[in-house]
């Protein structure tokens, strides 16, 4: 990879700021008029390295407060940072907080024409893009209204139509799309996939962990202001909702640890350890165990639990993925009221979670867990993500995800 061309490099990247208790302290401060510092320091990013390469789309994740929003900034030339270099080869478009480069007194086409300029375009190369942002904005006749009468949905589509159709080679989006309608966040993607093909670099800050999965060829995952992880996307996504519990990986327990002959070896696991999973496995419709399912048939996917404390009121849940990480369905006991009990030490559960398999024919991975809430504290007891495969058989597979099990009907009107 690293003869590959480099799109953006930061390395050593710092944010400082400083915190300031009271506006005289920030006064005090700014005239010298201090012998102490009046302020405490907080490290937005604190040492951060990233390189991408052109034609990469990488995502970035992490919880509110890692950092995501301080780096595009910095990428973008919208903050200086406090230490470190930043590299970018290529023309850059960004979206990052809505509204950001528009006048909310101009109507939607002289922001067109203000925001062209601004990224060095003549009027002639302006006029020649409109046709193509207004058709993708699709805003109708709000375009000739100013900006702040829209609707965030208008803002966003205008906002986005306008970053794509400069000719970026470099496009950078923060969680922009989540404010836009279900048929305008298809259409971004749709051109993010054109964006993928055509060879041009999306970097992209985003909490929707299907898109983050499907879209990304690397995923950077931060938490608190440096760089926990980066690679793969199941990977890194799996790290995060590790981080989202405040929990790391769980060492193996020699007389708790599972040991199932069909446990998936790459399987991440952690937990308190107040209860543990000791055993699962996939029955299929005949009662035998067995992973492989034919499509439109029963099955159960079980787990054993034996609780080591008393837990007052656990949750079992069983999620499924697709082989790319793409979260495609799950349940818990919580959501189907049908357990609301606590469970005292040396208790030993069965959990049937019984299934009709309407999946598309293909392989899926299984996670399973044990969680609760502690004080109101979400707790993970035990989670074994990807912990075992489900194959489904099938001689029909429709679009998508699931199969609807439609009775089409054809008939002469």
């Amino acid at each position: 990879m690293e003869n590959r061309e480099v799109a953006i490099r930061v390395q050593g990247l710092q944010k400082r700021y400083k915190l300031y208790q009271h506006n005289r302290d920030r006064i005090f401060d700014a005239l010298g008029l201090s012998r102490k510092p009046r302020y405490t320091e907080y490290m937005a990013l604190n040492g951060v390295d990233l390189t991408i390469y052109r034609g990469e789309t990488v995502g970035i994740i992490g919880t509110n407060g890692s950092g995501k929003s301080t780096i595009l900034k910095i990428i973008t030339g919208v903050l200086t940072p406090s230490a470190g270099e930043v590299e970018v080869n290529g023309r850059i478009s960004a979206l990052l907080e809505l509204g950001a480069g528009f006048n909310l007194e101009y109507n939607g086409i002289e922001n067109i024409y203000l925001n062209g300029t601004m990224n060095g375009f003549s009027q002639e190369e302006i006029d020649a893009r409109l046709d193509g942002i207004l058709e993708f904005a699709d805003i109708g006749e709000y375009v000739y209204q100013p900006v702040r009468t829209y609707s965030s949905g208008m803002f966003m589509r205008l906002a986005f139509a306008v970053a794509i159709n400069i000719d970026p080679e470099i496009l950078i989006v923060d969680e922009a799309l989540s404010v836009g309608d279900v048929f305008f966040q298809a259409k971004c993607y749709r051109k993010f996939e054109e964006f993928k093909k055509q060879g041009r670099t999306v970097l992209f800050v985003s909490h929707d962990l299907s898109s983050i999965s499907k879209y990304c060829d690397r995923v950077v995952l931060l938490n608190q202001g440096e760089k926990l992880g980066e690679g793969d996307p199941k990977r890194m996504i799996d790290l995060y909702k590790q981080v989202l519990v405040g929990q790391s990986a769980r060492q193996a327990d020699p007389e708790h640890d599972v040991t199932e002959e069909g446990k998936n070896p790459e399987t991440l696991e952690y937990g308190s350890g107040k209860a543990v999973i000791t055993k699962f496995g996939i029955i299929d419709d005949k009662g035998l165990e067995n992973p492989t399912i034919l499509k439109g048939s029963e099955c159960t996917v079980y787990m054993d639990v034996e609780f080591r404390e008393d837990v007052e009121a656990p949750i079992f849940a069983m999620s499924v993925k697709n082989i790319y990480g793409v979260e495609i369905t799950g349940t818990n006991t919580m959501a189907e009221k049908a357990w609301l009990e606590p469970a005292a030490k040396d208790t030993k559960l069965r959990i049937r979670f019984r299934q009709r398999i309407s999946l598309q024919g293909g392989e899926y991975l299984i996670s399973l867990g044990v969680t609760g809430f502690e004080k109101e504290d979400f707790t993970v007891y035990h989670r074994l993500y990807d912990v075992m495969n489900l194959t489904v058989v099938s001689d029909k597979n429709t679009v998508g995800y699931y199969d609807m099990d439609s009775d089409v009907t054809v008939e002469k009107a």
